[in-house]
Formats: structure tokens, sequence, C-alpha cells
């Protein structure tokens, strides 16, 4: 029997979708350097990424126990199966090509993968198994974590300390515990009645809004897959013709802004002074040889000294001893 879809859950999934896509777009202004937002190391916005992360593969949990809730569908499964293993290799593939030894090792569809198949036996399970297992693996990191697990081969168990960085990693444990928990609160609760009641209800209330989210959350992997190429040719383009501002600029005024501000404490000041330096190294027709030799010591000293004269224009309230070293 074809299992039931329920717009609800589609609409949740859509709007995973949209938060995705924002947080891509946000890495990619990042990356080329148009905005100042440091993605890749803000807690906010790692906690951001979780959340995305996190959804999906609650969503996931769901949707197996949706489609699988009479019995196992065995070849609607492994069909879906194969093609996320595709979908993930072909994401590691381009991303290696993109960013090289960042690439992605294992990723959210990865984890997606990954996460079905450790779900599998407890399809059938009570959902309070299902529950416990959920605590289990969710909970592995913080007690079996080991040095066995580190590096290459055991990256994907979330155990160890991985030897490399990545643009996405989501490791089984603790994520595959987001699928279970997803499973067994489906189980739960999901009885005839009430699964019924939410696919009658539907989001027709919410109007286009809420039929645009639910149209995403059906094609959420093709989705996934085109978007972030799609987004990062764009910004890569607009970089490429010369719309975005120089990025060693940018980092100069941040990393200049945060060791003024550790020093001195007062970020608006460091910020002034740090784009002071930076506009007059440029006048000075000084910016550009120091990005290309950024250890030359007269560079370095000419650096030093407009760094401080500009810090002597609007000192903070610590008078400072001014140096960018």
């Amino acid at each position: 029997m074809k299992p039931l879809r329920i717009a609800g859950i589609d609409a949740l999934r859509g709007i995973a979708v949209v938060a995705m896509a924002s947080y891509h777009l946000s890495w990619d202004l990042s990356w080329f350097g148009h905005v100042g937002w440091q993605v890749n190391q803000d807690p906010t916005w790692r906690i951001f990424a979780g959340s995305i992360a996190g959804t999906f593969l609650f969503l996931a949990g769901v949707s197996l126990a949706l489609s699988h809730r009479d019995g196992i569908r065995w070849r609607p499964f492994w069909k879906r199966e194969a093609v996320l293993v595709a979908a993930a290799a072909g994401v590691s593939l381009a991303t290696y090509f993109a960013f090289g030894n960042t690439f992605v090792r294992f990723g959210i569809l990865h984890a997606i993968a990954a996460s079905s198949l450790i779900a599998l036996p407890f399809l059938r399970a009570p959902a309070l198994i299902s529950f416990a297992a959920a605590l289990f693996i969710g909970s592995l990191p913080l007690w079996a974590s080991h040095p066995a697990f580190d590096g290459q081969l055991l990256l994907w168990s979330g155990l160890g300390e991985p030897d490399f960085g990545s643009v996405d990693y989501v490791p089984v444990a603790p994520w595959t515990g987001l699928t279970l928990l997803g499973l067994s609160i489906t189980k739960a609760f999901g009885t005839d009645q009430t699964l019924a009641r939410l696919a009658a209800f539907g989001v027709g209330r919410c109007g286009r809004l809420g039929n645009m989210l639910v149209i995403l959350g059906k094609d959420s992997l093709a989705i996934y897959l085109i978007h972030q190429p799609l987004l990062y040719g764009i910004v890569w383009s607009a970089t490429a013709i010369g719309l975005a501002p120089e990025r060693s600029a940018n980092i100069f005024i941040r990393d200049c802004t945060q060791s003024c501000a550790i020093t001195f404490g007062d970020e608006d000041v460091c910020h002034s002074s740090c784009s002071c330096t930076l506009s007059s190294l440029q006048e000075q027709g000084v910016w550009k040889p120091l990005v290309d030799k950024p250890e030359d010591p007269d560079l370095r000293l000419k650096l030093n000294e407009t760094y401080a004269q500009c810090l002597r224009a609007t000192p903070p309230a610590t008078a400072p001893s001014a140096s960018t070293d």
C-alpha cells in the first residue's frame, strides 16, 4: 500500500530547505569576501547549521516510520538508499574539485544514508526500543570517544578526532540518534487517527507560502543537489567580474579588529582604526606589496606605524602601545 503523504511534514522539510539555502548563500558570500560574517567559525552560525542538519535527520526518521508502518517496503527502501548513496558520492566528488582537501567526506547525505540503514532493524521494533537506541547513539561522543577512532578510516563514527577540515561533516554519532528519535516518536504517537487528521488538515490555510513549502519539501534532495552549485556559481561570477571587495582586505579588517578588541575592548573604535589603517596603506601604495609579501620586515614596519597613527587618531579607552603583530 502506498504510504500516507502528510503535507505538514513536507512543509517542515521545506522550511529546512529554505534555511539550508540561506546558510549556504551566507557561506558563499563569506567565502568570496562579500561580507564579513564568520560563517565557518562563529558559534551562532554553527548552531544554525547544526539545527538544519538535525531537522533533516529527524524528518528522515519520521519519513521512514510513515513509509514502512504497514511493513517494510523493500524495493522503495533500497531504491531510496541507492539514490542517497549516489548523491552523497556526487557531493564528495564535486566538493573535491571545488575545495580540494576540505571536500565532504561524510556530510548530511552520507549521514542520512547511513542512518537509514542503522534504523532499518528498528522499523518493526517497539517505539521504546527505538528511543533507547536514539539515546545510546546520541550520547556516544560523551563517553565512547577514543584516540583509536582518530583519522580517516573511522571518521564516519564521530568518536575520534578527524585529521582534516571539511565544509560539511555529519558523523553517525551523535546525528543518527536524531533519525532514531524521529522514528520512535512517530511510532509512539503516529496513530491512524492522528495521521488522518494531519493529512486532512494539510497546509492549504497557509496559501501560496504553504504550498511552496510543501513542494520544496517533496523535492528536497533534488533542491539540495542543485541549489549550492547554483548559488556558488552566482557568487563566483559576481566575484569574477569585480563586484566583490578584495577578500584580503576584509580578512585584514576582521582579524585586526578582533586582535585590537581583545587588547583594548572597544570593538567599534578598533574597527575604525583598522579601516583607517587599510585605507592609508592603500593610498600609499603599500597594501598590495604587503599582501604579496606579508613577511617583509620593512612593509610590516610600515603597517605597524600606520596602525599606531590610526589608533592615536581614535584612541580606545585604554591607551595603546600599538602593534598589529
